[in-house]
């Protein structure tokens, strides 16, 4: 597996990492743990070597998971989690009742490290991401007190989750921000416009999430595919039968190109993203063995100028249906 640095730090991860989040939380009921763990140290025996956590996945049970999964490997990979929720016992996975309040208060950031240290089983934290822009605390003291943990040894590495492109200016002003992780694919395309190029200016790398528009670019879902209300989707605008019948042609894209290049949709998917700039680490998810044998497999696969040209011109042509979100939880992001 190559390698890459997340934008102007020498933080170096694997070209594609693995997010967590599915093994535990907001897919289903959680995963069996022993399974899980398998999967983690199967990760790192075939190069990767970038996880992706969070206190609110669970709340806390990834981290605990991921946490006891890599403590042998420690010296080998980078653990990134994330703050910025008030988390209670009734928080729903859908997002729909009981989900938690924003909060990035310093005290509440502080109580949320020693926390995720404690649960991933480490002495720093290597990247520590604000997991949504907090609108009642000002970004300035967010990356104040991140900038504290980091000269206390706690955290390596600040990083922001779904900001926008002024709040990434006055973090960066305060704290040097190595990495925004926020949703990024060929079905949500918004950070092009003013994110990636302030990024560029920055040098601060990009992690996309959901690079396989959870699970949609893999070409396995169909308008007949449903999802059990445990089942985050089960909410989401963009995962209704109307849509997921409308965007079918996104499918037929990725197909037409992995067939030509022996690959699948969902590695070209990733391929694609991996071709966009060499700071970008996408953290597709699993569950799976095999998937994950297969989003590694998308590292190998080189899409030429002219298979990036076509793949650009026929999606332009494409209306992407549904919001990514609902509307109280679209608010979060971008600010």
């Amino acid at each position: 597996m190559q390698k890459r640095k997340l934008g102007k730090s020498n933080l170096q991860v694997s070209a594609i990492g693995l997010g967590c989040m599915g093994m535990s939380f907001s897919y289903g009921p959680p995963k069996d743990k022993q399974e899980m763990i398998s999967l983690l140290r199967a990760a790192v025996e075939r190069g990767i070597t970038f996880f992706d956590t969070a206190e609110v996945y669970g709340p806390f049970t990834n981290e605990e998971l991921v946490g006891e999964a890599l403590a042998p490997l420690r010296g080998q990979v980078v653990i990134a989690t994330k703050f910025g929720f008030d988390v209670s016992p009734n928080f729903d996975p859908r997002g729909m009742k009981g989900a938690p309040g924003l909060n990035s208060r310093p005290e509440h950031i502080k109580e949320a490290v020693e926390g995720s240290l404690k649960r991933l089983k480490v002495e720093t934290i290597d990247l520590l991401y604000q997991h949504r822009v907090d609108p009642k605390v000002p970004i300035e003291d967010v990356a104040g007190t991140v900038k504290e943990l980091i000269e206390a040894g706690k955290v390596k590495h600040f990083g922001l989750s779904e900001a926008g492109a002024k709040t990434i200016r006055r973090a960066h002003a305060v704290q040097p921000v190595t990495a925004l992780q926020s949703e990024y694919s060929l079905w949500t395309r918004g950070p092009e416009k003013e994110v990636l190029p302030t990024l560029e200016e920055l040098g601060i790398g990009f992690v996309p999430y959901s690079p396989l528009g959870r699970g949609f670019l893999t070409g396995k879902m169909s308008e007949n595919t449903s999802f059990d209300s445990s089942d985050f989707r089960s909410s989401l605008p963009r995962f209704t039968q109307e849509a997921l019948k409308a965007n079918q042609a996104l499918i037929k894209l990725l197909g037409s190109i992995a067939e030509r290049k022996k690959a699948t949709p969902a590695q070209i998917a990733l391929a694609w993203l991996l071709a966009q700039k060499p700071w970008i680490v996408p953290i597709p998810g699993t569950t799976k063995l095999n998937r994950l044998e297969e989003n590694i497999g998308a590292a190998a696969v080189e899409l030429t100028p002219d298979d990036l040209r076509e793949i650009d011109s026929a999606a332009s042509k494409i209306k992407v249906e549904g919001a990514r979100y609902p509307e109280r939880l679209e608010k979060m992001t971008g600010l």
